[in-house]
């Protein structure tokens, strides 16, 4: 495999909370992202996911560690070469009717990378906006649309073309399609897919839908309470889980094909507090496999076959 176009190197980030305590989003996350593929990154709701990929996209500065963008640190850079990486990586919001303006045209939502960045003249917005559309596979005059004159659907395209404008090298997708309806959801899916063949765009997919995350991924990061528990290829995703954290997000899938006379296999309880952490393993108190050093030690994140790591004493 060739060298990680993205990569995140201990990265810890560190909120302080009321009564002098503090609360730790991520704990020591390292990931890789390789040019052409998508990471899917997975995890229950508050595990830190939209954290970790506001470092990446340099919307919030991590704590501690490093996230490497060709080998070249974020944190290193200042002024022009800072403002110049960020058109490297862009993001689809979650909702597009926040992420948008409602007194802008469509048009001008689209291009107004491009004229930040002076890649375009405003008289060059007309052009570039049908022809940004047109890559999205919506109809050219919607160019003169304001954002609530449009579906959720196709807002997300909107969304979509404003974040490749720029030719980005790494997408990011940050429950972009959570908000959408099912039917909805596929149609956004393939273009994506069509896109990333299209351009070699390598993507981060945020989600809390692990079956979602399977079709469209390539390698799969598992995060639970601000830290990595599992990092698998996609394709093993059916049959070859390790992690009981991981096993549990399978067993709580609804499917159509299912065994309804099977009972549904649920997480017992809550994820603790980020603000009260145990020491040792951070799913211990949840796991039916919970041994006497899972309470006391945290376990590393190692690979135990080739492109396959867990942090789990069990293995």
């Amino acid at each position: 495999m060739s060298d990680p176009i993205l990569e995140i190197k201990h990265v810890t980030k560190i909120f302080p909370a009321s009564g002098g305590r503090s609360l730790t989003a991520n704990n020591d996350v390292n990931l890789a992202c390789y040019e052409g593929q998508t990471l899917g990154i997975v995890g229950e709701s508050g595990c830190g996911k939209s954290t970790l990929i506001r470092m990446v996209a340099q919307l919030e500065e991590p704590t501690s560690g490093q996230i490497l963008f060709r080998n070249v640190d974020f944190a290193s850079l200042r002024g022009k070469a800072k403002r110049e990486s960020r058109r490297h990586i862009q993001m689809v919001f979650q909702d597009p009717s926040d992420a948008f303006s409602p007194k802008m045209k469509i048009k001008n939502i689209i291009c107004e990378p491009l004229l930040n960045y002076h890649v375009i003249r405003k008289d060059e917005v007309d052009k570039k906006a049908r022809e940004l559309l047109k890559m999205v596979e919506l109809p050219e005059e919607y160019a003169e649309r304001y954002p609530h004159n449009m579906s959720g659907g196709q807002r997300q395209r909107v969304g979509i073309a404003r974040a490749l404008a720029l030719e980005p090298e790494v997408l990011i997708c940050d429950e972009a399609t959570s908000a959408l309806d099912v039917s909805v959801q596929r149609k956004i899916i393939d273009l994506l897919v069509r896109l990333q063949k299209e351009k070699n765009i390598t993507m981060l997919f945020i989600c809390h839908d692990i079956s979602l995350v399977h079709c469209m991924s390539h390698r799969t990061a598992v995060m639970y309470l601000g830290n990595i528990v599992e990092v698998v290829p996609s394709r093993q995703l059916c049959t070859g889980v390790m992690h009981p954290y991981t096993e549990a997000l399978k067993g709580a899938l609804f499917s159509i094909d299912m065994d309804f006379e099977k009972p549904i296999e649920s997480i017992e309880s809550e994820a603790p507090s980020p603000l009260d952490v145990p020491a040792g393993c951070p799913f211990q108190d949840r796991c039916g496999k919970c041994l006497p050093i899972c309470r006391k030690e945290r376990p590393e994140l190692k690979e135990v076959e080739p492109g396959h790591h867990i942090a789990c004493h069990l293995f």
